[in-house]
């Protein structure tokens, strides 16, 4: 089994490229079951979910190639519309199938979702949702069997929260429904836009997409498409966390900066210095970070419960206190044992926590517990003194893509053992 093993206060400096976004790549590989042909994905990283969805799609009957950053997917044979447990349960975004499955066969089976254990997620949103565009769904013990007894139809669909995955999920089964769907208090998150776009590009018709309202007008059938998956502003925020813990001072290319809107705010509280250039930041952190005051999660455009852990473990060793409120995920916290380890001065109550700042971290052996809690942990030994091993890289590749080979080349002291 594999550990990183960083050795801390080695100040990152340098350039960079930001990796595609995971949460993007996702729902586009489920919609490439739409069209029946070939969609060619640039920018595509190299992920073990991105590995999940792909062993889905040849399940399916897909034929997938997937070679320096480019996936390359031939959905012309599918020919199955059920999806295994084991497969089902390596990811929580596995969910998204179901809607691409229902608009491209009528019918689907598959199980409950994995993914990282951080608190409820349900799909009842998505059931919901797809309910009002004609699909019957059965609950038999844990297994959703669903089918489309009268062919999909355009609703208007309310969503009660702006979920991510139902919007993407309904996006995606209502391009090939007969007539108008109406999505409102959908998600905005830049992901939803990038879906929107590839969709497009096969010849659906959404309009909205980033906006609180989503219109979707059917149509009878999609075509193959190249398309290029936006940069992660995830895997940005946490290079940045890295660098602000450190000191130090690097450029982060081939990324949208208006994307990290809700976190360079935070950065610029804290002492950094943010620099946007076209589709660069530059970024130069101080010796000693001042602690941003509160930071709310938020459905986008707000502050991104993603981003969390890696500002939380970047306050640790800031000068003053930091209360963090989670709003999206009520298990978030996962990581403030890790930390708690590292010598950080943080309690938690509930959905709140309260982050007093110390003058220094220490190396010690921790293990992740989830996806984003392993980024904390490694931005955390990044400015710790002495040697921080991190078990648990399970989670690590769910969302980064070889993240020891970036750090390193910034002029950290980081390895794969």
């Amino acid at each position: 089994m594999s550990r990183l093993v960083i050795d801390g206060l080695k100040r990152l400096k340098g350039e960079t490229e930001v990796q595609g976004s995971k949460n993007s790549a996702l729902p586009i590989l489920a919609a490439t079951l739409l069209n029946g042909d070939e969609s060619i994905l640039h920018n595509c990283p190299d992920l073990s979910d991105v590995s999940g969805s792909v062993n889905i799609l040849r399940y399916l009957g897909c034929d997938v190639a997937f070679s320096g950053g480019t996936l390359v997917c031939n959905s012309k044979n599918l020919n199955k519309n059920h999806i295994p447990n084991s497969l089902m349960r390596e990811m929580r975004s596995s969910i998204i199938f179901l809607g691409a499955l229902l608009a491209r066969t009528g019918s689907a089976s598959m199980c409950f979702p994995g993914g990282c254990e951080i608190g409820p997620r349900p799909i009842d949103l998505h059931l919901k949702a797809l309910s009002e565009l004609g699909v019957v769904i059965n609950d038999d013990h844990g297994v959703f069997k669903c089918h489309v007894p009268d062919g999909l139809h355009g609703a208007k669909i309310a969503l009660s929260f702006p979920s991510v995955g139902a919007t993407e999920n309904v996006m995606i089964c209502a391009v090939l429904a007969e007539g108008t769907t109406v999505i409102t208090n959908a998600a905005r998150e830049p992901e939803i836009c990038d879906l929107a776009d590839y969709l497009n590009s096969c010849g659906a018709n959404v309009s909205g997409a980033g906006e609180g309202t989503i219109v979707i007008e059917g149509v009878q059938s999609l075509k193959g498409t190249s398309h290029t998956i936006i940069p992660d502003r995830i895997a940005a925020a946490t290079l940045l966390a890295g660098c602000a813990a450190t000191g130090g001072r690097i450029k982060l290319n081939k990324l949208i900066p208006s994307h990290l809107g809700g976190v360079l705010s935070v950065f610029e509280e804290s002492g950094c210095d943010v620099s946007v250039r076209g589709s660069s930041i530059v970024f130069d952190s101080p010796h000693r970070l001042t602690a941003p005051k509160i930071i709310r999660t938020m459905p986008y455009p707000g502050f991104p419960t993603d981003a969390q852990a890696p500002i939380m473990a970047m306050a640790a060793k800031s000068k003053g206190t930091t209360l963090f409120v989670e709003n999206i995920f009520e298990n978030r916290y996962l990581h403030v044992g890790g930390l708690l380890r590292m010598g950080a001065n943080i309690k938690v109550e509930g959905r709140v926590a309260v982050s007093q700042g110390v003058e220094c971290l220490h190396g010690a052996e921790v293990e992740a517990m989830d996806l984003r809690g392993a980024a904390a942990l490694i931005v955390a030994g990044l400015g710790a003194e002495g040697r921080t091993t991190l078990d648990g890289l399970k989670y690590l590749d769910r969302g980064y893509e070889k993240i020891e080979v970036t750090l390193s080349s910034l002029g950290a002291d980081v390895k794969r053992v």
